[in-house]
């Protein structure tokens, strides 16, 4: 029962999460900016990512990245067993997201693509459901920026859950991760889409692959398609790292803290 609650919630939370992202890059794009611009999709994912959170927090941490959940895994933090549950249950969540997105502008997506659903080109639609780096991008540039970005998210959860150092006031974190993200997308999300969460990236992709777009969803942009994987799992760990060199290592819990609650603080990422 444990293991179930575990992978429905994580797959509200992403859904939630996705849907909120992705309808507003379907908004911008297919309303060739009439409804949107860039900020709309900052503001879209970073809403998403705190009702994704309010959401799946209560059962499951709010695990709604699966490149968190393995940094969780590796550190020790959360058992190699329950790997599966939250992963299955985030990438359902997504691809369902994508899916409900698909259905919500079906109309739309074939009066400006007139029933041609390409990957790159003038009516290029894939981008809506995936990330794509940018032309000017090289993969090895495209790898740092999903790298850095993931470290810089990876750092931020981990200030504002920091209860050792100055931790954010209990009941803003989801608020405050929907800003962190918003900020990433802000700053960071020109180069390559910011996916910074294999989640995020890799179950829309596939659903894109059997809607209509082909297997162009895979071999575009140099193969782009393994970055969001692997890039984000290595920039959370970097994101640790930095973390426990310039602050926790630093800082002691305070004593009225016991051993618990701040267990509890690791997992609420």
């Amino acid at each position: 029962l444990l293991t179930m609650g575990t992978l429905e919630s994580s797959h509200l939370g992403d859904f939630i999460n996705i849907v909120f992202g992705l309808s507003s890059v379907a908004q911008v794009v297919l309303g060739r900016q009439n409804f949107g611009q860039h900020l709309s999709i900052n503001l879209g994912f970073g809403i998403g990512v705190t009702l994704g959170i309010h959401a799946a927090g209560g059962i499951s941490g709010a695990h709604l990245n699966a490149a968190i959940t393995i940094t969780h895994c590796i550190l020790g933090n959360l058992p190699w067993t329950k790997l599966p549950a939250y992963v299955i249950g985030q990438f359902l969540g997504s691809f369902t997201a994508a899916a409900t997105v698909f259905g919500l502008y079906y109309d739309a997506l074939h009066e400006y693509t007139k029933g041609n659903f390409t990957v790159t080109g003038p009516t290029a639609t894939a981008s809506i459901f995936s990330t794509y780096p940018s032309p000017y991008m090289s993969l090895p540039g495209s790898f740092f920026t999903e790298f850095l970005a993931t470290a810089m998210l990876l750092l931020g959860i981990l200030i504002i859950h920091d209860e050792k150092n100055n931790g954010a006031l209990k009941g803003t974190q989801a608020l405050l991760t929907g800003i962190l993200v918003l900020g990433i997308g802000l700053g960071m999300g020109m180069n390559t889409g910011y996916a910074i969460n294999p989640s995020r990236d890799l179950p829309p992709r596939i659903f894109t692959a059997i809607a209509g777009w082909g297997t162009d969803v895979f071999t575009a942009g140099h193969h782009w398609w393994w970055v969001p994987l692997t890039a984000p799992t290595l920039g959370s760990l970097a994101g640790v790292f930095i973390h426990k060199i310039f602050i926790d290592f630093h800082n002691l819990p305070p004593p009225a803290m016991g051993r618990d609650t701040f267990t509890r603080s690791k997992y609420s990422i």
